[in-house]
């Protein structure tokens, strides 16, 4: 952990101004040591058993209302083991003798816990990996519609038929007539024909000539 030198003058400060503190060490909310200096004690395990003992107190302290977790401490016949809130994910545990003043104690360890979890905790953010720049939509402009011109459509031929008289003697075909409303011209008699028809028959002579 990069803070970790931070972290260990700050266990060693604690133990200057409390000559009766045996030991002391920084570990996660998880029991994995950040920082420790606790001579002849095995750290490893004592914040294994800080993690466990932690988890309890925290859901003692929900349980009964007493609100978010500051501080635990236990008596034994040789001394005290006291574990303090370090920020939001570190706890501060530290080891005195049966002599040590309590208050003391107390005072000097909660000024060292918030100092401790303001390290761990810009640790973390400095760990942490930077927010990319957020990204924007590109700015829609708005198109002119122009509307292509469309070549103008060329005209649909119509096919005319002339209208023609009926001839005499013929039958007037369909579709002649003209379609747009006139009356049909009637169709005239035939009418006699003026040239000279040839005579068919063979006329005999009115006179005959006498030799």
């Amino acid at each position: 952990m990069a803070a970790e030198p931070e972290i260990l003058a700050e266990l060693r400060r604690l133990r200057a101004r409390v000559p009766q503190l045996t030991g002391a060490l920084v570990a996660g909310v998880d029991g994995l040591v950040l920082a420790h200096d606790t001579p002849g004690v095995e750290a490893e395990g004592v914040a294994a058993l800080t993690a466990t003992s932690l988890a309890v107190a925290v859901r003692l302290a929900d349980t009964t209302g007493q609100g978010a977790f500051r501080e635990l401490l236990v008596r034994g016949v040789h001394g005290y083991v006291a574990t303090y809130a370090a920020g939001g994910s570190a706890v501060l545990t530290v080891l005195a003798q049966d002599r040590v003043n309590v208050g003391r104690l107390h005072l000097e360890s909660r000024r060292c816990g918030t100092r401790v979890g303001e390290l761990v905790d810009a640790a973390e953010r400095a760990r942490a990996p930077a927010p990319g720049p957020a990204r924007t939509a590109p700015a829609r402009t708005p198109a002119a519609r122009t509307r292509s011109a469309r070549p103008p459509r060329p005209p649909r031929p119509t096919t005319t038929r002339p209208r023609t008289a009926a001839e005499p003697g013929t039958a007037a075909e369909p579709g002649t007539a003209a379609e747009s409303g006139a009356a049909t011209e009637p169709r005239t008699a035939a009418e006699p024909r003026t040239a000279t028809e040839p005579r068919t028959a063979t006329e005999s002579p009115s006179t005959t000539e006498s030799p």
